[in-house]
């Protein structure tokens, strides 16, 4: 089944979906995003969603043109005209300068533009999840905070997308970025976590990476299941030494990594931290 759209109010099949060349989001990549998925329904963890795109809108000084309520609706209209008959749902919201002049003048583009795309939510297979993936560390550079800084949450992805290829080349599920200093920074889409004596460790913000929702909220999870959760650099030798290991993101929830450059992490197998924090995600994320 394919996507809809819904651009600036009007709402088609993703064929029919356009936008004008002049937009700055399709011109300079000026934009910012958020994914989301539904547990039953519903937007799951949507007020954190909306935090971390205004944060992001503020970052470039753009100014959204809705209240989270606004919002909400344009989302609801999308899918209920998306109609993933009774699947979950996939949710990308998108919001660009607009359509303006070949200049990077904000000036010349009053009226940002705003795009919802809705589709059926496609979880990785069963398998990824029962025997854990291999993933790569790639040689791309997370980008310097000092010039795009990763807490945007910015349409322009080529840092991710050559990062994501990379790793597509080798046969990976993934791949793992490292940051200028050298130290482990997240994945291409997710984030990074190894468990060590018992502790989930993730790499801090000033690590290079996006503070992704999923990330975030398994702090909370961690504390209800029992299992310390906490910020730690990380580096090539904390991965390889890592009793498990873990990516974590919105429309993948927790996905055990059991080989990273074709080396084995902990038994090989998905460890007993992740299951039982991935359990105890999915029960609060279906009872929400």
């Amino acid at each position: 089944m394919g996507a809809t759209v819904n651009v600036n109010g009007r709402i088609t099949p993703q064929r029919e979906a356009v936008i004008p060349v002049f937009d700055h989001g399709f011109l300079y990549g000026e934009g910012i995003y958020e994914t989301m998925r539904t547990y039953n329904g519903r937007p799951f963890l949507y007020d954190r969603h909306m935090r971390r795109l205004r944060n992001s809108a503020r970052l470039i000084a753009l100014p959204l043109p809705f209240t989270d309520e606004e919002l909400a609706a344009q989302i609801r209209d999308t899918m209920a005209a998306a109609n993933v008959n009774g699947a979950e749902a996939y949710i990308r919201v998108l919001v660009t300068r607009g359509v303006g002049d070949l200049t990077y003048d904000p000036a010349t583009t009053p009226t940002p533009s705003v795009v919802t795309i809705v589709k059926p939510q496609e979880d990785p297979p069963p398998e990824a999840y029962e025997r854990g993936v291999r993933v790569v560390i790639v040689e791309i550079v997370r980008n310097h905070p000092d010039t795009v800084n990763p807490i945007i949450k910015s349409n322009n992805l080529l840092n991710c997308a050559l990062a994501a290829q990379e790793a597509i080349r080798r046969g990976a599920f993934e791949g793992i970025m490292r940051n200028y200093r050298g130290e482990l920074s997240e994945c291409t889409t997710s984030n990074l976590f190894i468990v060590r004596d018992g502790a989930a460790l993730t790499p801090p913000l000033d690590s290079g990476l996006l503070p992704g929702i999923t990330r975030e909220y398994l702090f909370e999870v961690g504390a209800d299941a029992g299992v310390p959760v906490r910020e730690q650099v990380l580096r090539d030798t904390d991965l390889f030494g890592a009793d498990e290991a873990f990516l974590t993101g919105t429309t993948r929830e927790l996905v055990p990594i059991v080989e990273v450059d074709d080396r084995t992490i902990g038994t090989g197998r998905p460890g007993p931290v992740t299951k039982k924090l991935l359990e105890a995600f999915r029960r609060r994320a279906w009872s929400a």
